[in-house]
């Protein structure tokens, strides 16, 4: 995996009977998205739907840890862009949450930081 992969999920998804739904922290993100249009070209971003298991975070981070937003880190450039957030499993290291995320694409990727 040479590219971050950030996962985020699909806007108006259902949760029960109620009117459509969005993640505000997926939000957030693809407001970062939208300020820094070329990010899309350093880093791969999926939307996934809201139902649970989602395979393809479980697939590279385990069942415990398929919340979104999640950014599974691929070719890190140096630890000290990395931080103190980054989770492993076993299997890949990745930042959960949106103002770590952001913190992350920051060090990493060369983004303005979340205030």
């Amino acid at each position: 995996m040479d590219k971050d992969i950030l996962f985020l999920l699909k806007h108006d998804f259902a949760d029960g009977n109620l009117p459509a739904y969005y993640c505000p922290e997926c939000a957030e993100l693809n407001g970062v998205l939208h300020y820094y249009p070329g990010l899309r070209h350093r880093i791969e971003v999926r939307y996934v739907d809201f139902q649970r298991p989602r395979p393809e975070i479980v697939a590279l981070l385990g069942e415990a840890n398929q919340s979104c937003p999640v950014l599974v880190i691929g070719n890190p450039a140096s630890d000290a862009a990395i931080g103190s957030k980054v989770g492993a499993d076993g299997r890949a290291r990745f930042v959960a949450g949106a103002r770590d995320i952001g913190e992350y694409l920051s060090r990493a990727h060369g983004t303005g930081r979340p205030h």
